[in-house]
């Protein structure tokens, strides 16, 4: 027997095969990257004195980055804090900044979260 095609006789040709349907929707990265910087602006200690630099990282995207300033603006009325942070995504490294604020039941809402320069 050689090389020929009299090897692939046998081969089993009852064997059907489909398309597995994914019904999982995952969030957009900018979406998912908005609510974990969220998570650390709204959380973090801004009564210390000192450089901010707060690492993140969404283990859903794969994004990390490093919130650089946070910015508190407090009128009574309202409290938002304005922010910058690094993004770090197999898109490469870029800055963004954003404001998040906090709203009716207590909850933090990101109002603005864009890449700058």
């Amino acid at each position: 027997m050689g090389f020929g095609m009299s090897g692939f006789e046998s081969t089993d040709k009852k064997l059907t095969t489909s398309a597995v349907q994914n019904n999982y929707q995952a969030l957009p990265d900018s979406v998912s990257d908005e609510v974990t910087v969220r998570n650390a602006v709204s959380s973090a200690d801004i009564s210390k004195p000192g450089p901010t630099n707060i690492p993140w990282a969404n283990t859903s995207t794969g994004s990390a980055g490093v919130i650089n300033t946070i910015q508190e603006e407090n009128n009574g009325s309202y409290v938002c804090r304005l922010f910058t942070t690094t993004r770090h995504s197999y898109r490469g490294i870029a800055n963004f900044g954003g404001k998040a604020c906090l709203v009716g039941s207590g909850e933090w809402q990101v109002i603005n979260f864009k890449e700058i320069g």
